[in-house]
């Protein structure tokens, strides 16, 4: 059995809920934990759970997010299955948070580009994931950065790789290109307050992390 969990996405000027990310666990004897294989859930079996949270969040939040590696972006037959769910969630808005994964398979610049205008057409977004980290970098990333609606960066990631002392100069890099691009920059991954001070000094207002907020199960 899977399910969605959701983590909120605040915007800490005006202290109100933007969104949510649904992050999809497993039962396993009893417990919910994170699926050892992604790329074995059905994209249906996802999709529809996706419609089943979204409906519940319907008149609460203007947009939910979605992870896909650069792979499953660039699907057709996963494409259409998005589509048919955010078809089912109108007005929601649904964000393609596309990660940092790397995958056996070589996705072109184009391929993304277009698929990016596909997905507009239908009212759906792209999202660039843990960017600083594993594909995502700078060089990797400049040549979609145009056709994104959003970035966000991921702190656990610098944290899990030993890097957390570049994680003041890196927020200050990333949030010149979210103005540069004219991008949202969701700062995710805040546990405590002391992160929360540092995301006020660089005026990073959107957020996400436990320090506002554990996922949740949603009653479907």
């Amino acid at each position: 059995m899977y399910r969605y969990f959701l983590q909120p996405q605040l915007n800490v000027l005006n202290n109100s809920l933007i969104g949510y990310e649904m992050l999809i666990r497993q039962r396993v004897a009893d417990r919910w934990v994170l699926p050892r294989e992604f790329d074995t859930i059905p994209i249906d079996v996802q999709a529809d759970l996706i419609r089943q949270t979204a409906e519940k969040l319907r008149l609460k939040v203007a947009s939910v997010s979605y992870n896909v590696n650069q792979t499953q972006f660039v699907n057709p037959t996963i494409a259409k299955t998005i589509v048919a769910a955010q078809r089912a969630i109108y007005p929601v808005t649904l964000v393609l948070e596309v990660t940092e994964e790397l995958t056996d398979a070589t996705i072109t610049d184009e391929q993304v580009i277009d698929q990016v205008h596909y997905f507009d057409e239908q009212g759906i977004q792209l999202s660039l994931d843990d960017i600083g980290t594993g594909i995502n970098t700078y060089e990797h990333i400049e040549p979609i950065l145009s056709y994104a609606s959003e970035i966000k960066f991921a702190m656990q990631n610098f944290r899990e790789a030993g890097r957390e002392d570049e994680i003041p100069e890196a927020l200050k890099f990333w949030k010149k290109i979210s103005q540069q691009y004219r991008l949202r920059l969701i700062l995710e991954g805040v546990e405590n307050a002391e992160e929360s001070q540092l995301a006020d000094q660089l005026e990073i207002p959107l957020r996400q992390g436990w320090y506002y907020g554990k996922p949740h199960l949603v009653a479907l």
